[in-house]
């Protein structure tokens, strides 16, 4: 027998941006169909009319491309099962309501909102199921019509049959609903809006999708839409629900743990390849040993839904920022100066990228290099690059460590040795340059290790720790001739500044 082609869907709604959970759904869908060699739909849920906006769904497709995954049918690539967007699929879904009433599957219930009400109250003071209480469902046809064609606003109702509603979860196992707790369900309201769990159930089937992989927060759904199937006679799909992603305190992910839409991540500086590991990570593990580091293509080649778990993931921001800095010193040079780039535009240090001197480009590279170690996404290296383009001698020198510092008189020594040496030679300062009067600073005053050094850097940095020597003096000598927005300071400039205050 001819093994069935795998068919997978991510089906986010346009009503905000990507979520991380989200964007988890859409990797594990993903993996899964580049897995099994299948096929991969996005399908955009935009029926909720008041909260659907254009420029969600554009952020949403821009950054599902971010992350590289691409789809194989949906919005702006087509494919045999469209259209892509719920929106568009209206007549679809009457048509298969009408089916449903012809075939006595469906139902239309008249109780008005102020009846259920009255009934969910009831069942609440008997201790029972909130549960409709399947009222309409006795109507014959011909009251049912006559009712409809007399105007009265009607919903149309599912008719459950008495039976467990089961279906096979490929991360919990089998589970089954009673029928009693799933009750007749809605189809269409009254106002002739289609319900979830009609639609996507209807577009599943059609779309031929096998396998829905989803959020834990839809199983309850689940029941509900098996029951749809069944009613069409159409194969029900295997499922697997996604645990929930928690923050450090145990509570669901949301803004107030930090940054949580893909966009955000993306502003941060946080690499796509570095985001898409970690985010496979949440639920998910390669089979036999501990290895964390994956390549999109490693993910594909490893990831099995057998292997996630049902417990909770926790996302944690340190492991992200590991991952991303793992990702940050693999990364092509030429790219992430191309990323770093905004970055320090925004801050009015660098010109526009596309105007730029080959001399600022060949400079902001060292720069780049040289801060790069000590950031755990791009949108730090400026705040690590500050003191280059603005030093704040009054703090330098009022901060209590480095006030520490300065008051002792091996200090002053070591700045005024250093000062004179600048003063008596006019040609650039160089590393080599740098080594040799430090040497004879150490020979004149006696000073060594922390005594010696850290003056000076207090005096070029503004802290009395930071990068080598070597590498940043060349920085600040190759930066002051530069032609940049805010002009960096010669290291000469900056001691004489230093000493003046």
């Amino acid at each position: 027998m001819e093994k069935k082609e795998t068919r997978v869907r991510f089906a986010p709604s346009p009503t905000g941006l990507l979520h991380v959970g989200n964007a988890r759904t859409a990797l594990y869908n993903w993996l899964v169909a580049r897995h099994t060699g299948g096929k991969f739909i996005l399908r955009i849920e935009d029926t909720d009319v008041e909260r659907s906006r254009e420029e969600h769904e554009t952020q949403l497709i821009e950054d599902l491309r971010w992350l590289g995954l691409s789809w194989d049918e949906g919005p702006e690539v087509g494919g045999p099962h469209g259209p892509y967007r719920q929106s568009e699929r209206l007549e679809i879904y009457r048509s298969h309501t009408e089916q449903l009433l012809r075939e006595g599957k469906a139902y239309r219930c008249f109780c008005t909102p102020e009846e259920l009400e009255a009934e969910r109250q009831k069942a609440i003071a008997e201790h029972r199921p909130q549960v409709y209480s399947g009222k309409c469902r006795a109507l014959s046809p011909q009251d049912s019509e006559a009712r409809a064609a007399a105007g009265a606003p009607f919903a149309v109702r599912l008719r459950i049959p008495e039976k467990p509603l089961r279906f096979h979860d490929i991360v919990r196992g089998e589970v089954a609903f009673p029928h009693e707790t799933v009750s007749d369900p809605i189809l269409v309201r009254s106002s002739g809006v289609p319900v979830y769990n009609y639609v996507v159930t209807i577009d599943d089937a059609l779309m031929q999708i096998t396998h829905v992989i989803r959020g834990d927060d839809h199983i309850s759904n689940t029941p509900k839409q098996v029951a749809i199937y069944e009613a069409f006679g159409w194969p029900v799909p295997e499922f697997a629900h996604l645990s929930t992603i928690l923050g450090s305190d145990r509570e669901r992910l949301s803004k107030r743990h930090g940054a949580t839409s893909i966009a955000s991540f993306r502003e941060m500086g946080i690499l796509p390849e570095a985001l898409v590991n970690y985010l496979a990570l949440l639920g998910w593990g390669p089979e036999g040993g501990t290895r964390e580091t994956f390549t999109a293509e490693e993910l594909v080649h490893e990831f099995r839904l057998e292997r996630v778990t049902a417990s909770p993931a926790v996302f944690d921001f340190d492991k992200l920022h590991w991952l991303n800095r793992h990702y940050l010193k693999l990364a092509d040079p030429a790219r992430l100066l191309h990323l770093a780039w905004p970055y320090f535009e925004k801050s009015g240090w660098l010109p526009a990228q596309d105007h730029a001197e080959q001399q600022i480009g060949a400079w902001f590279a060292k720069l780049v290099a040289l801060f790069l170690p000590s950031v755990d996404c791009l949108e730090q290296l400026p705040d690590k690059a500050r003191f280059l383009f603005h030093l704040d001698v009054e703090a330098a020198r009022t901060d209590p460590e480095n006030t520490a510092i300065l008051q002792t008189e091996s200090a002053q020594r070591v700045l005024a040795a250093f000062a004179q040496r600048l003063r008596e030679n006019a040609a650039p300062l160089t590393p080599e340059v740098f080594k040799s009067w430090m040497n004879s600073i150490k020979a004149e005053t006696g000073a060594k290790g922390k005594d010696l050094f850290h003056p000076v850097r207090i005096a070029l940095t503004g802290a009395h720790s930071g990068p080598e020597f070597d590498k940043l003096i060349p920085l600040m000598e190759e930066g002051s001739q530069c032609a940049l927005p805010t002009h960096v300071a010669s290291v000469r400039e900056r001691v004489e500044r230093f000493l003046s205050q």
